[in-house]
């Protein structure tokens, strides 16, 4: 038995926690959110995020930092932009003995950084790892199958977080490529948010293949500017994380899209749904782009329509009225 502490009460987290109680682990969830702890405690259950999942009483919920003592393994899922000053908030309580893992997806603002680089630039002395591919909570936390990775420069912490969360609804691979894994679950947020632009303007199944099949290439391009492998991004953390985050209601970018194509303003897309994080990564994708001079003309369209105010439906047209060229001339470059 192992020590697992689960920084996060969100669906993702609450449902990490589930299969790794059910491998006999000992699991505490850790919230800064008073009031979040204390309606799981009282209802058994994550009535907002997990509704009808009855969480097991061995699972501890807690706001109590404190409760990381011992613990072999940390697993940070709280929203992108929260990451680091969550790692800095929990810098007493956390030793070099410690396996780090991010398990949240989006890029930082001001540094470019991945997730699991953020975690490394505060903890330089920890093994770091990732957890990322397709992997709804709604399912996850239903014991739905699911496959992701576990990715990690080290690997044997790599191996360790696939052992601690295999389980016979959760199928994990080991890869070296954490870079390539976090630039694919960052960037696929910005294609389906642009997916559900689309789905609100009424455009077809054709306009979404062929958006996401530019999409992969956009996000490979610039995946592999910024170190990551190639074949990353036709594995799950690239293609099949943009799939179900294209393709599923349960998508918070799909669905902020959605009504973004509907004529709400991206502001108050972002308000109704909440975490969007392919509202925020696309402003550091955009930066990123100019930056390593990889062409990304839907990141680029989508960067307008979130925050210069430009229409959705002209950037559809300004995406399909773009010069003629060749399907792979400028891949990799």
């Amino acid at each position: 038995m192992e020590k697992v502490t689960i920084i996060g009460a969100g669906g993702f987290g609450v449902s990490l926690a589930i299969i790794a109680n059910q491998n006999h682990h000992a699991v505490t969830v850790w919230d800064i959110s008073e009031e979040i702890v204390q309606a799981i405690l009282r209802d058994g259950e994550h009535k907002t995020k997990l509704p009808g999942v009855p969480l097991p009483k061995e699972i501890g919920f807690t706001c109590d930092p404190q409760c990381m003592e011992g613990s072999n393994l940390i697993v940070f899922v709280v929203p992108s932009q929260f990451i680091r000053s969550v790692a800095q908030r929990l810098k007493p309580y956390i030793t070099p003995q410690m396996v780090l893992v991010n398990a949240s997806k989006g890029l930082e603002e001001d540094t470019f950084l991945t997730m699991s680089q953020v975690i490394q630039s505060e903890y330089p002395d920890n093994a770091v790892g990732v957890i990322t591919g397709p992997s709804h909570a709604e399912e996850v936390g239903r014991g739905v199958p699911t496959t992701v990775v576990a990715a990690s420069k080290n690997e044997s912490a790599a191996a360790m977080i696939q052992d601690m969360f295999s389980s016979q609804t959760l199928r994990i691979y080991i890869n070296t490529d954490p870079v390539g894994c976090e630039i694919g679950g960052a960037l696929k947020n910005i294609i389906a948010l642009a997916a559900g632009v689309c789905d609100g303007l009424k455009c077809g199944d054709n306009t979404k293949a062929a958006l996401m099949t530019r999409g992969i290439h956009e996000i490979t391009n610039l995946g592999v500017k910024m170190g990551g492998k190639p074949e990353t991004f036709c594995g799950l953390s690239g293609i099949g994380d943009l799939i179900v985050t294209c393709c599923s209601m349960h998508s918070r970018n799909r669905r902020a899209g959605i009504l973004i194509g509907e004529g709400v303003s991206p502001e108050e897309a972002v308000k109704q749904v909440g975490t969007v994080e392919g509202y925020y990564c696309c402003h550091a994708a955009w930066k990123l782009a100019q930056v390593h001079h990889v062409s990304m003309p839907i990141t680029e369209q989508l960067y307008h329509v979130l925050f210069d105010g430009a229409s959705a439906a002209q950037a559809v047209q300004n995406l399909m009225n773009r010069p003629k060229k060749r399907e792979y001339e400028d891949i990799l470059s």
